[in-house]
């Protein structure tokens, strides 16, 4: 049968007093008066149908209960107040996981994650690649960061990347003998596509392009794989410029037309709005939210094959 444990206030002043063998310097160490500190220990006593100190004229003396008492209140007490300072050290400067889609941690993430680190040593990052989404409620993860529309009931959402949908393809493939010289080209050539979306069906639509078969060519279940045979010349993907920026800047695609497709989903930073201001949590935040402007700021044409005298930008 379930006993029904005193009061945490009265064990407390108990264990104090136990200590010190002192009402007076309980009360001191827990800030009240040595008259509270009295009266907590005799509740505690009624409550057990115990004695737990004799009070003598001039001091105070546990008895065999009180004793008892004391070792499990004090073994009690110790693994409490280390339980949560490993808690709090945890929540401020403990491992911090981050919840992101494959593509976007191997595409851009990881690459830049060292500056993180060198930047806080403290703080040990777990990056947690999965494709759906965090139950924060249920999981150990602090951050998420996720491709949508922003608007996520209970957590906070700070943009992170704009959608804009670029085609890009291996160097090699426009010096081959099929021309891309113009959208219409694409006929000669294999189309790449990351299920489920069908960006290439938008972007030929939107920017008028006919007699172009936007549903063959293969299919891949992660925009990563998908590159990754662009890379190697297999064919045109269609991807997010975050995706694309690093293999533009170092040359291992290009863009064959200066022609862009903005979304209206695009990648968000989130985490509940209960842990907003961890420390651990402000500091990641901070720093990708300023590396993603830094890199809005700058052109990001490296790579770009000659575009046409006027490249046009359509909203989706």
């Amino acid at each position: 049968m379930a006993y029904d444990l005193p009061s945490l206030n009265a064990l407390r002043a108990f264990e104090a007093t136990a200590r010190h063998l002192s009402f007076k310097e309980a009360a001191r160490e827990l800030y009240v008066t040595p008259g509270a500190v009295s009266q907590q220990v005799k509740a505690l006593e009624e409550a057990m149908g115990l004695m737990l100190v004799r009070r003598l004229t001039r001091a105070i003396e546990l008895t065999e209960a009180g004793h008892t008492l004391l070792a499990t209140l004090r073994d009690s007490f110790q693994r409490i107040s280390e339980t949560v300072e490993s808690l709090v050290e945890r929540d401020t400067t403990g491992p911090l996981t981050i919840s992101v889609l494959p593509s976007l941690a191997a595409k851009w993430l990881v690459p830049r994650l060292g500056r993180f680190q060198a930047r806080h040593p403290d703080i040990d990052v777990r990056i947690s690649a999965s494709n759906q989404f965090t139950d924060f409620a249920r999981e150990d993860v602090d951050l998420g960061i996720r491709h949508g529309l922003g608007e996520y009931p209970g957590l906070r959402s700070d943009l992170l990347l704009p959608g804009e949908l670029l085609a890009v393809c291996s160097p090699a493939l426009l010096k081959g003998p099929l021309p891309l010289k113009s959208p219409r080209d694409l006929r000669h050539h294999t189309l790449l596509h990351a299920d489920p979306r069908v960006e290439w069906s938008m972007w030929l639509k939107t920017h008028g392009v006919e007699g172009v078969n936007a549903g063959r060519g293969p299919r891949f279940s992660d925009d990563g794989l998908m590159l990754r045979a662009a890379i190697e010349g297999q064919g045109v993907a269609i991807s997010s410029r975050a995706l694309v920026a690093d293999d533009l800047a170092a040359g291992r695609l290009v863009r064959p037309f200066a022609l862009n497709l903005s979304e209206r989903f695009a990648y968000f930073l989130v985490c509940p709005e209960a842990t907003v201001d961890r420390p651990k949590i402000v500091a990641f935040r901070e720093w990708i939210l300023a590396e993603a402007r830094t890199e809005l700021t700058e052109e990001g044409q490296a790579g770009q094959a000659p575009p046409p005298a006027s490249g046009k930008q359509h909203v989706l």
